[in-house]
Order: structure tokens, then sequence, then C-alpha cells
């Protein structure tokens, strides 16, 4: 008689698939390794389209259901022609997209009930760093704010508040990452 999978949903997150693969990484830590994937191609003016379809997890290659195609942009008074978000708002939505995930999964298996939930982030740039104005200016983000609203147990608030530091995306912002950039003939 074959098993019959009981979905167990706590924050619409199958709480089960979860703890199986928690169960996976920890006799094979092997398989929580993990390599994503992006193309970028340039399409004119300050607008370029990214690309994302593979990825290595569980010890293989994978793809997505679907390839997903994201367009950026810069607004008018950077040059653009303002037909996507620019690449600083994709970070912002990286990181809210990532902690969002992260509180939301991590309750879950916490048994934390999060009825709703919400954030407004800001960041803060200086152009004059991008522009190659002042050397003295940061080109990027200088301070990022994320300010959550939940419908939960008043008790809970501050034990998603941590558990927001669980995100990857928002780990890679705080500690830093290596990145090396490479430029090749076609």
């Amino acid at each position: 008689m074959a098993q019959q999978h009981t979905t167990t949903l706590v924050n619409g997150i199958d709480v089960e698939i979860l703890q199986n693969t928690v169960a996976a990484v920890e006799h094979d830590p092997s398989l929580g390794t993990c390599k994503f994937r992006a193309t970028n191609k340039w399409v004119e003016g300050a607008h370029n389209r990214s690309r994302i379809d593979d990825y290595f997890a569980a010890g293989e290659e994978r793809h997505h259901q679907q390839a997903f195609e994201l367009n950026a942009d810069e607004p008018p008074l950077l040059a653009g022609d303002d037909r996507a978000p620019n690449p600083v708002e994709f970070l912002l939505h990286a990181l809210a997209g990532c902690v969002t995930t992260s509180m939301v999964a991590h309750a879950a298996v916490r048994g934390i009930h999060i009825e709703e939930l919400e954030s407004e982030l800001e960041g803060d740039i200086d152009l004059r760093g991008f522009l190659g104005l002042s050397s003295d200016v940061p080109k990027g983000y200088t301070s990022i704010r994320v300010k959550f609203r939940a419908k939960a147990d008043p008790e809970d608030l501050e034990r998603l508040r941590r558990l927001a530091d669980n995100s990857p995306v928002y780990n890679t912002l705080t500690h830093g990452v290596n990145v090396n950039i490479e430029v090749e003939p076609m």
C-alpha cells in the first residue's frame, strides 16, 4: 500500500516538505550546496534584461517550472526610459522577498501563525558616489530601513523579528560577499 502524503500547512508552507529538506541536509550536508544563476543582456540605453532558468540544488541540476525574465531600467533622471525598476530597487525587492519568506517559513516550522505580513523598505543613496563626483561618497546604499507589520500574536512579534536573521539576502547585505567581475571578448 502506498503512503499518502498529508499536507500540514502553516502560513501557507508545507511544513513536512520543509522538515524533510532539513533532515536530508542534516544527514548529508553536501545536499545544502546550491548555485543560483542569472544571465543578463543589455537591450539599449539603461535597459537590460535578466533571465533566470536553471540552478543547482540537492546534488543535481534543476530547472524552474518556467524561465523568468526581469527587466531593469533607470528613471529619466538617470538617462533611462523608466520601463522597469532600477537595479537598486530590485535589491530592495530581493531583500523584502527573502526576509518575508525566511520569516514565514521559519515561523511555520516553529508553529508561529501569521495571518498577514507586509513591509515597507527605503534606502539611501547619494548619487555623487555613483556619478563619480566624490570619492568620499559610497556608490551604493548607505542605509536601508525595513518596517514590517504583522498580524500575529503580539508575543510572537519579537520572535518574528529575530527570524529575519535567517534571510540569505539580509546576511549577504550585512556581512558582505566576494564578487569577482571579468570582461572577455564575445
